[in-house]
């Protein structure tokens, strides 16, 4: 915490950069190809080829204005964060100041030796990588290069480099890991150890990734995994081919529970099931009484625009007077723009994946202490 704004606990998510490595056929950002024809031009859209993102100096000195905030998380996210050469550099200057940070990647940067040192030097509570199957062949598909250069593969063995280097440092053995990092920061070992985990999109492509992605977390000595719904709107060309509906809910939810027996791997737990099967059930959305939205959670954009919350039907509800940006603003002035959404009546896929990081800290403690309380997180109840 940083000295505890008037609210306190704020989650933000960030979308740092707009470019990306590779293509993912349903990124929330859409595709290059659609957009070079045509840019989407509605408040809030996100694209790769934006070209206002903010500048290095800009973030900067919006993060030196966490303090007394109430900002408690930042989830770093793009885009792919890591191919931005200042990404790290911003992590630090947040962690400096006791708010922690949650790098979300694709991990394929995870290869270079000099990226692993930057994220032990600078002290983030954890690394979320995406991994939608054990199977290289759909996570490829899905989930392709430009280029075709790089895959699953190099996913995976970016996860490897990653928790080796870690696990070298947790034992205090630095000159066991890579050279790059044993020279990063000579007090390396007393700076945070971050958690690893795997984020999965679910599709009905991949009922099966629920459970194998975390059984792959497992084996390659993760921390936690995290399936998530896929959100695409009716008009995506993939929307009829994968988005679930009420027909998957009783694999979806047999997945989902045992999910959370897969041993030494923690998983969302509190109401996180029921909000997964809920949303992928309905039709239209749902009220949702009491959310975070606007209160304890942001949604930041490349450009510095700031949301209740990332979910497109709510970006689309805010009213004009309402639109936000940190670009010149302090966080305690673009944070406490209360009231946020408060009873929303647009509950929807997209939503939630928010939960997780709102309790985030129920995936980061000891495994051994998330199996004696029978998993039962603080991610929120429906009321």
């Amino acid at each position: 915490m940083t000295g505890g704004g008037p609210s306190g606990g704020l989650t933000v998510l960030w979308a740092l950069r707009s470019p990306c490595d590779l293509a993912c056929r349903y990124c929330y950002f859409g595709t290059m190809d659609e957009h070079r024809l045509a840019p989407p031009d509605q408040p809030g859209a996100l694209s790769h080829l934006a070209p206002d993102d903010l500048d290095v100096d800009d973030i900067l000195a919006f993060v030196a204005t966490l303090p007394d905030s109430g900002v408690e998380r930042v989830f770093l996210a793009g885009g792919e964060p890591l191919i931005w050469p200042h990404t790290l550099a911003v992590a630090a200057a947040i962690t400096a100041l006791g708010v922690r940070v949650v790098l979300c990647t694709n991990g394929i940067p995870l290869n270079r030796p000099s990226v692993v040192a930057g994220i032990l030097a600078a002290g983030v509570d954890a690394v979320s990588v995406s991994v939608d199957s054990a199977d290289a062949a759909h996570h490829d598909t899905y989930r392709p290069a430009r280029g075709g250069h790089h895959g699953h593969h190099d996913v995976l063995s970016g996860v490897r480099a990653l928790l080796a280097a870690r696990d070298a440092t947790r034992r205090g053995s630095t000159h066991a890991a890579p050279a790059a990092v044993a020279g990063a920061d000579a007090d390396l070992t007393q700076r945070r150890i971050p958690r690893v985990g795997l984020y999965t999109v679910v599709t009905t492509r991949n009922l099966d990734a629920i459970t194998r992605v975390a059984d792959l977390a497992a084996a390659l000595g993760c921390d936690y995994a995290v399936p998530q719904p896929i959100s695409l709107p009716s008009g995506h060309p993939l929307h009829a081919e994968l988005s679930l509906s009420a027909a998957d809910v009783p694999v979806v939810g047999n997945g989902l529970t045992r999910l959370r027996q897969t041993p030494g791997v923690r998983s969302p737990s509190g109401s996180y099931p029921e909000r997964f099967l809920t949303a992928i059930a309905a039709v239209e959305p749902l009220p949702e009484r009491g959310c975070f939205g606007g209160r304890t959670l942001f949604f930041v954009e490349p450009d510095g625009s700031v949301w209740d919350c990332p979910s497109s039907l709510r970006i689309a509800a805010t009213a004009p007077e309402r639109h936000r940006s940190i670009r010149g603003h302090s966080a305690a002035e673009v944070f406490h723009a209360r009231p946020g959404c408060g009873d929303c009546d647009l509950f929807s896929r997209e939503c939630v994946n928010m939960w997780p990081l709102t309790g985030f800290d129920t995936l980061t403690r000891p495994a051994a202490e998330a199996h004696a309380t029978g998993r039962r997180g603080n991610f929120g109840d429906r009321r």
